[in-house]
Order: C-alpha cells, then structure tokens, then sequence
C-alpha cells in the first residue's frame, strides 16, 4: 500500500531528480472535429475539422511525464530536417524542465502520428515515419550528447520505439557509458531481441512485446510471472515489469516473489502514451529513493490516471497524490469492516498499548447527524470505538420487512469512512450481548432515549468496572422520522 507521507516526500524529492531521456522522438498530432454524414464517395464518415492540436510524443512523451512530475528531463533524439521536426522543436523549446538536444538527420523524416478524432472516438490514424538505423555520422552524435548529459543525471531512460535511434551500436554502448558512471538504466523495448537490452536495471515490456520475445502465453498471472522470470534468467536482466492493460501490471525480480499490481482505471478513455506515463513515474520515483515495488504501485496508479484523460495526456503530483489518498481512505474504510474474531485480536493489541475501548451499536439505517454526534462523542470519551452493526435480517426482525434501506454492506461502508469508528463488526442476533461480552468494552454508549436499565449490556459492563454512557441526542433527527418525510414527500 502507498502511504500518502512517503508520497509527499517523494514529491518533494522529485524536483531535484534529473533523468536522461534517450530513445525515439514523435509528433502527434490530433485532428478534433464531428461527424454528421457519411461520404457520398465511399462508405466512410466525413469529419468536419475544428481544431488541430500538436504534442511532443514517444521519448519526448516520456520526458513531459518526468517535467509534469516535477522532475528535470535532458532528452536526446533524432528530427528530419521538416516541417514536423521544426514543430517538435518549438514544443520542447517551450518546456523549461525540459532540456532537449534534438540531432537533425537529413536523411530521415520525423515520425507523426496523426489521430483524427470525432467527440472522444478516434477514427483513423495516419503514421508518417522511416525506421531504418541512423547513419554512423547520425549515431555518433548521438553518442557526443549522451556523454555531455550522462555526468550530471541520476538515472538514464531509453524509450525505444524501434524507429532507428537504438541501434544495437547506439544501444550497447549508452548501456555500457552508464553502468561505467554508476547510473541505473530502464528501458521500454520493441525489438523482440531482449537480449540487446542485457544491462539495464530494468525492463518494462507490455504483454504482447514479452510474449513474442519469449514465447510464453501471458495472459494470467502466473503466465506473466513466468515470462518475466524467463527474461530475468535469459537475459541477466534484475528485473522486468510486465504491463499488461486492463490486467494490470507484474512486476518479477530477481530472488523475489513475483508483485501482481491490479489494474487501476476505472474508465478508459485513451490509452495513447500510457506507457510513457509508466516509463517516466517509475523513473522520477527511484530518482526520488522509491524502493522498486513502490516505484511500481505508483507507476501503476499513474497508468490508471492518464488512461481516464484523452489524448497524449499527462500526470501531474496533485493527480498522483488525489489517487493515493482516495486509496487510501478506501483500503481504510475496508480494513475497519470485520469480523467479531478478527476484532478480539485488536482488542488485545490496543489493550496491550493500555488504549480504552469503548462499544455502540446499532442498525445505523440512513445515517443523520444524530448518528455522528453519537460517534464522536463516544470516540472523545474512549481511545478506540467499535460499533456493533444490526445485520439486514436482524434489523427486519426489529424493524419490519421494509426495513433496512440500505444493506448492511451500504450501512458498514458509511460507517466505517468515519474518522470516529475505528471498526465496524455486524452481528446476526437481536442484541449485541454476546459481542459485547466478548470484547469487554471499557465504556458502553447508547443514545439518552434510552434508561440504563434498557441498555443491553449495561449491567455487564458495570459488573467488571466498566462505564456506561448515555449521549443526549440531537433533536429531530431519527431515521424513522426522515423515512417518514420521504414518504409524504412522494405522495
């Protein structure tokens, strides 16, 4: 689990982090119109153009996700002597953490890749590129680039695309150069030849790229798992992180259990660039002293982010950090939701650090005001409170059979996202008597409309030492009541 302090810290740390970005530089373009006929000519829509939109993609993409981060990004790559590559260079030319050494190589085209889109549906893409090597001349400049950035960055990235940059020459010698300078090296392939990236620290295929390099299926997790491990043993690789869309990520290294992060959107809009976004989040991270797991669970969430935008999107801290609290308050609000045994271990623990532990219970149905007035001051009064919660067929039997609204899964949920529970323990019978003997509360709570002689469990408690409270209630607040309300209102 990713711990919002340890984010924050990360954070921070990040705007000293300088990653060298060296791979194969894009133009995407994007073409926004609508659709309203189709083409007299063929059977094909017609897009009436709106606007256009240009954007650093491929290398370049990863090296927006490092600025966007807060990190420092020196890019390296290759432009045609076009119109394109001119276009690319006054996009990054207007990036202040962006340093870009762009080699021009005549002999080339830049690669575009240009979308058309109508609403949020993309209806054709046209690529413009050449994919040969670069000339010897061309890689040799390259190679002057990356020994002028190489001293000064923390981590080296190569983002291969297979359009020419990475060369075996080019590859095998910048991964040599930075090994020789102590500096870690990931690399996001194409070539099926994983061999050639033998060195790196890190290798970050998808499904399909591992499973043409290896021959291994990749479809489960334990496929996944095995394929990554085959790269490791095969390829003197200490670790790959296997990405793998909507099943999420994998992430196998040397001498440890395999990591399975699960998928992380929640609705997919475009997945253009989102392993850039993966590339440079992992690259930022162990800049800024992430462990790798940890570089992997955020890389992982910031997956899940850009996929939500459309376009070649970007993450910023503050997405990355709404994520993580979101998550958080989820896997808290869960973890509060158990068992009465579950509970008793607790109990004890809490107990043995000499904390009070005070008990409430009841159905909870429609959660009001009163309800959390209750729950405070009970919390104010105890170091950890626990709520009995009425199950559906124990309310029923209380209540009738049009009660409860909501489910007991609905009702333990709203319950437990409260800063004043500390757990939430459903119980089937009528009365919580056999959980409140079980835990022996220091202090027992109920609501002042209630005696102490009505109060299940108060004798008990008494009996051992314990308190009873009865809270005063906050006034025209009840669940019967507003279930009343509601009912005239939609007569």
């Amino acid at each position: 689990m990713i711990e919002p302090g340890s984010l924050n810290l990360h954070l921070e740390a990040i705007t000293h982090a300088r990653i060298l970005v060296l791979g194969d530089l894009m133009l995407d373009r994007y073409v926004y119109g609508a659709v309203e006929r189709i083409s007299p000519e063929a059977p094909i829509p017609v897009l009436k153009v709106g606007r256009e939109q240009a954007m650093p993609g491929g290398a370049a993409n990863v090296a927006r996700n490092i600025a966007a981060l807060g990190g420092r990004a020196s890019l390296i790559g290759l432009v045609g002597a076009d119109d394109a590559g001119g276009v690319l260079k006054r996009l990054l030319d207007s990036e202040p953490r962006i340093a870009a050494n762009l080699v021009v190589d005549a002999g080339r085209l830049t690669t575009q890749k240009v979308r058309f889109v109508a609403g949020a549906q993309q209806l054709l893409r046209a690529d413009t590129e050449q994919a040969h090597p670069s000339s010897e001349t061309v890689a040799g400049a390259l190679l002057e680039a990356f020994d002028r950035e190489i001293a000064t960055a923390d981590l080296l990235v190569l983002s291969d695309y297979a359009k020419g940059v990475l060369s075996d020459a080019v590859l095998s010698a910048v991964i040599e150069r930075a090994r020789a300078e102590g500096k870690p090296v990931i690399a996001d392939p194409k070539s099926v030849r994983f061999e050639r990236y033998r060195g790196v620290r890190l290798l970050t295929p998808n499904q399909h790229e591992i499973a043409a390099a290896t021959g291994l299926a990749c479809e489960g997790d334990s496929a996944a798992a095995e394929a990554g491990l085959s790269v490791v043993r095969s390829c003197g690789i200490p670790a790959v992180l296997v990405t793998r869309g909507e099943r999420g990520m994998t992430l196998v290294q040397s001498g440890e259990d395999p990591l399975h992060l699960p998928a992380e959107a929640r609705e997919v809009f475009d997945v253009s660039g989102a392993g850039d976004t993966v590339v440079a989040t992992l690259a930022v991270m162990l800049a800024a002293g992430a462990d790798l797991p940890e570089a992997a669970r955020l890389a992982n969430l910031a997956a899940g982010i850009v996929v939500g935008k459309f376009g070649t999107a970007l993450v910023h801290p503050a997405d990355l950090a709404a994520a993580v609290h979101a998550r958080t308050v989820t896997a808290s609000s869960d973890a509060k939701i158990t068992t009465l045994a579950a509970a008793l271990e607790r109990v004890a623990f809490w107990r043995g650090r000499g904390e009070r532990i005070g008990f409430t219970n009841g159905c909870f149905d429609l959660i009001h005001p009163g309800h959390v007035s209750l729950l405070q001051q009970a919390r104010a009064a105890c170091d950890r409170l626990i709520v009995g919660l009425n199950t559906d067929a124990s309310v029923r039997r209380q209540k009738g059979p049009d009660r409860p609204v909501q489910d007991e899964t609905k009702r333990a949920v709203v319950l437990a996202a409260l800063g004043a529970v500390d757990l939430v323990v459903p119980f089937e019978e009528d009365t919580p008597i056999d959980m409140i003997k079980a835990i022996r509360p220091d202090l027992l709570v109920k609501g002042a409309d209630y005696r102490l002689d009505q109060v299940v469990g108060a004798s008990f408690v008494q009996g051992y030492g314990g308190r009873v409270m009865l809270v005063p209630l906050v006034p025209d607040n009840s669940t019967t009541g507003t279930i009343a309300r509601i009912g005239r209102g939609a007569g």
